[in-house]
């Protein structure tokens, strides 16, 4: 079978198991995830030249296959900044995204053969967690604007989910990195004339901002009833941190918006798949920034020790996940984020520059409930 043939048909078995979970709520047995993920393997070991390289190291080819997902090692994200990690010739992508960089130097950039994997797996997982109750919303981002910057993969996901989901009337407020705040309470305040919820997508740090210049006016802008908060990335390498608890707490009396009405997504451009908090849920941290996230079924997650072995559930390891829409480059991401399997989803406890609490356990104190 010709490289081309047997991409097209492992992206048409992922498609089918995401448009299962999207629009039936059909889970992914372990079974069948393995069953995906060792073919996945095997085939990126045939054709991601820079991935089976790193694989060999490991013992593992085409002739020594794993038995299971969890034996795939997982590539270090800083991979992505120094060879193209594809299954395909990198001239054909579909999609390029680059990371924004927690570093100084080159970015990642990873290599996307067809966006449609790209686009059913974050249209499904957004959808779930952000529309559960199918509100047409009006989107105003504070992302990367795609005119801008069109190897941002926050901007494109966002501009995918707002010509889908919304209402025709999207805004843009990141003039590369300066925010437009007249601009947005302009539009914000019309969105609010009008009686029409506002979905505000903001990078942490963005949103940190519009905040700080609302407090700075003596603004406040109640949101329509029905509005929500997706708030994403941290603050990674940034000067300026504050906890995700004041952040949330600044943004809902910015807003008049509940706090359970903001939402983190944790994604990072390596990825095609999502995780988000689930708002409103009675299983998750009592401290906002340490709710649990949760993912789609194609997407797993591991809690790793120094040695790479599985930390017990609720022990602090280094996150690697293994997400089966990431077919054309490499399904197995080691990153440098922090954090411990609890209660079917994540934690996330900071980046690797925090390793001495890797392999500490979360006590029943940390993982107190609301």
């Amino acid at each position: 079978m010709s490289r081309e043939r047997e991409a097209e048909a492992l992206d048409e078995r992922i498609l089918a198991t995401i448009e299962a979970w999207h629009h039936h709520n059909r889970p992914l047995s372990d079974a069948e995830f393995d069953d995906l993920a060792l073919a996945i393997f095997a085939h990126q070991l045939r054709y991601d030249t820079a991935y089976a390289a790193y694989c060999a190291g490991y013992g593992f080819s085409l002739a020594a296959l794993p038995s299971t997902w969890r034996e795939i090692p997982p590539l270090p994200a800083r991979a992505y900044k120094e060879a193209a990690i594809a299954a395909f010739p990198i001239d054909r992508a579909d999609l390029v995204f680059e990371s924004s960089g927690t570093t100084l130097g080159e970015p990642s950039r990873h290599y996307i053969e067809d966006r449609r994997l790209y686009d059913a797996a974050l249209l499904a997982g957004f959808e779930r967690a952000m529309l559960g109750d199918g509100a047409r919303l009006r989107y105003l981002l504070l992302v990367p604007n795609p005119a801008q910057r069109p190897h941002s993969s926050l901007g494109y996901m966002m501009g995918r989910v707002a010509a889908l989901f919304g209402d025709g009337e999207t805004g843009w407020y990141l003039d590369e990195d300066r925010l437009l705040t007249d601009a947005f309470i302009a539009d914000a305040r019309d969105a609010c004339d009008r009686g029409q919820p506002i979905c505000l997508a903001a990078t942490a740090f963005s949103l940190l901002h519009l905040v700080e210049a609302f407090e700075e006016r003596r603004v406040t802008l109640p949101l329509p009833v029905g509005s929500r908060v997706m708030e994403t990335g941290g603050f990674k390498g940034r000067a300026r941190v504050v906890t995700r608890d004041e952040l949330y707490a600044r943004a809902s009396r910015a807003f008049a918006l509940p706090i359970d009405r903001i939402v983190a997504e944790y994604g990072m451009s390596e990825l095609c798949s999502q995780y988000y908090d689930r708002p409103g849920s009675e299983i998750r941290i009592a401290d906002a920034s340490h709710r649990i996230k949760y993912a789609p079924p194609w997407l797993r997650t591991r809690a790793l020790d120094e040695r790479e072995r599985d930390c017990p559930p609720g022990t602090v390891g280094a996150l690697a996940h293994v997400d089966l829409a990431n077919r054309s480059s490499c399904l197995a991401v080691l990153t440098e984020d922090l954090g411990a399997l609890v209660d079917g989803g994540i934690v996330l406890l900071g980046r690797e520059s925090g390793a001495q609490l890797r392999g500490c356990s979360l006590d029943a104190e940390d993982l107190r409930r609301s």
